[in-house]
């Protein structure tokens, strides 16, 4: 298994390598205030990490949100708890007829 995934590893890094020889021309970025000239792999790979980031973000957006509501919701739970077993400790009432 560690065999097959140091081939895995060393593959991808091969790939990596010749994708970035075969697209190292040039490409010009205009920004607000200036601009630049940057190759075109390592902008793909600025665009992946950018939106690997944003990505996680999203995801740990959903995480706390669905955290928050756990935590609520146990919350709910022992208050219910704490109340039935009250509930149970009470004395039954006799009807009166």
């Amino acid at each position: 298994m560690r065999l097959l995934k140091l081939v895995l590893i060393l593959l991808m890094a091969l790939l990596g390598v010749s994708f970035a020889c075969l697209n190292a021309q040039p490409v010009l970025i205009n920004y607000y205030i200036g601009n630049s000239l940057i190759p075109f792999s390592l902008l793909l790979v600025f665009a992946l990490i950018l939106g690997s980031l944003l990505g996680a973000l999203a995801l740990f957006m959903l995480y706390l949100r669905q955290k928050t509501l756990t935590l609520r919701l146990q919350h709910r739970l022992k208050l219910a708890e704490k109340e039935l077993a009250n509930l149970r400790t009470l004395p039954l009432k006799e009807h009166e007829s």
